[in-house]
């Protein structure tokens, strides 16, 4: 039996303080008509801020394959109480989400959890090998209705190949996430190449093998005509190119990540494996960069890319350790950090943008009358200490341990119903 919630005294978005009656999984009411609701349950929005549910298009939820870093489960409620309606789950798991099998798996896996709506991404290759296209038509026709293809942590470096891959995605407005990496530019890469590897004596991973890749699939989207998704774009040259083809009319979009918007090649001083991430962190003026595209909107979307792992595959040498940090329950924390947008500009970067990419027509939309009731209720005012011990993933590599941060989700809700109250999971 489903609840009625009557949240008093909140702003949506921007906007001045009102009432919202959340009822049969929709915002049944906004301002004095939802005050008009009985046996409803009620929260005291007061100083609140409501926001369309926040919608991640890059998460490794581990599960099949490394339930010991990560299950679907405990990533979705890592993703719920980070204030996410949604989650693209990414395909480099074991196995492969390369198959209509794989990826109704995860899928179903995601409907038990009930936290969140997890939609797989389908790989483009057959088990990432970047050799033949994987099995594209038969995810996208599963009941999983694949809609973004990526071979995340691994490049899909062969031209010809790429091209294939997004000409067929075409047929059915498909879009192909890509991992922009030159794999030969970045043999034995270690940590961005620059004056701080040079210094620490490590392997450099050069801009240039990101920006390559970006300009080379830019122009054949262009030339097929077909959408094309960058994933984690941490250079300054990158913005360039992604600006430079969206002028050219190119359907091209790209995200970044938090700890791209914040952290820099700096922290590799420590030799801290929980600082090593692909691409890596870059420096001061590539930082800038980022956050002057997100305002802009060059960037379109603040993705996690939340990376969890073991503990023996951070608590190692820096060059034995996984690359990859958390990012779910903390990403909208790190977004308000970094500072610059407004509540609506952040719910386009984090909520309605993303949901667009990833066809999710439920999600992204704010909360008004007639609005499906997935939304996010963040109270700005809050500080809070990050404490990896306290986080709800299996994994505890966050890069942000003891930070004090802004913004704190006071709940979560998915079709009308709590995944989080008082800023504690619900199940």
């Amino acid at each position: 039996m489903t609840s009625t919630y009557l949240i008093t005294g909140v702003r949506v978005l921007d906007g001045p303080p009102t009432d919202l009656l959340l009822k049969d999984g929709q915002v049944a009411a906004a301002g004095p008509e939802a005050r008009t609701a009985v046996n409803v349950e009620r929260i005291d929005g007061d100083g609140l801020v409501a926001l369309p549910g926040l919608v991640d298009l890059h998460t490794h939820l581990r599960e099949p394959g490394r339930e010991d870093a990560e299950t679907v489960a405990t990533g979705s409620r890592a993703a719920a109480l980070g204030g996410y309606t949604a989650v693209c789950a990414m395909a480099n798991t074991d196995p492969v989400a390369d198959t209509a099998g794989v990826v109704e798996q995860v899928w179903r896996l995601g409907r038990e959890a009930g936290l969140v709506d997890v939609r797989p991404v389908g790989a483009v290759t057959v088990g990432l090998a970047g050799e033949r296209l994987a099995e594209l038509g038969a995810m996208a026709d599963s009941a999983a209705t694949v809609r973004i293809f990526s071979d995340d942590g691994h490049c899909v470096s062969d031209p010809r190949l790429m091209r294939r891959a997004l000409e067929y995605v075409k047929a059915f407005d498909g879009v192909i996430a890509q991992h922009a990496e030159e794999p030969r530019l970045t043999v034995g890469a270690l940590m961005h190449e620059g004056e701080m590897s040079a210094r620490l004596g490590l392997t450099g991973w050069p801009a240039v093998a990101e920006e390559a890749i970006i300009a080379r699939d830019a122009l054949l989207a262009g030339h097929v005509g077909a959408r094309l998704h960058i994933c984690h774009v941490s250079t300054a040259g990158s913005v360039d190119i992604i600006r430079w083809a969206k002028q050219r009319g190119v359907r091209i979009t790209a995200e970044v990540t938090p700890h791209h918007l914040l952290l820099t090649d700096v922290r590799a001083e420590s030799y801290d494996p929980v600082f090593k991430v692909n691409p890596p962190l870059r420096t001061n003026a590539d930082v800038e960069a980022l956050r002057a595209a997100l305002r802009e909107g060059v960037i379109d979307a603040v993705a996690t890319d939340h990376a969890p792992h073991a503990t023996e595959d951070k608590e190692c040498e820096w060059a034995y350790a996984r690359p990859g940090m958390l990012g779910l329950e903390t990403a909208l924390s790190i977004i308000l950090e970094t500072g610059g947008l407004s509540w609506d500009e952040i719910a386009e970067r984090m909520s309605r943008t993303p949901a667009r990419i990833a066809g999710l027509d439920t999600h992204g939309v704010d909360p008004a009358p007639g609005a499906p009731a997935n939304l996010t209720l963040v109270d700005p005012a809050a500080r809070w200490q990050v404490d990896p011990g306290a986080l709800a993933s299996r994994s505890r590599n966050t890069p942000f341990a003891g930070m004090t941060l802004p913004g704190r989700i006071v709940a979560t809700f998915l079709n009308g119903e709590p995944t989080v109250l008082d800023g504690k999971a619900v199940k």
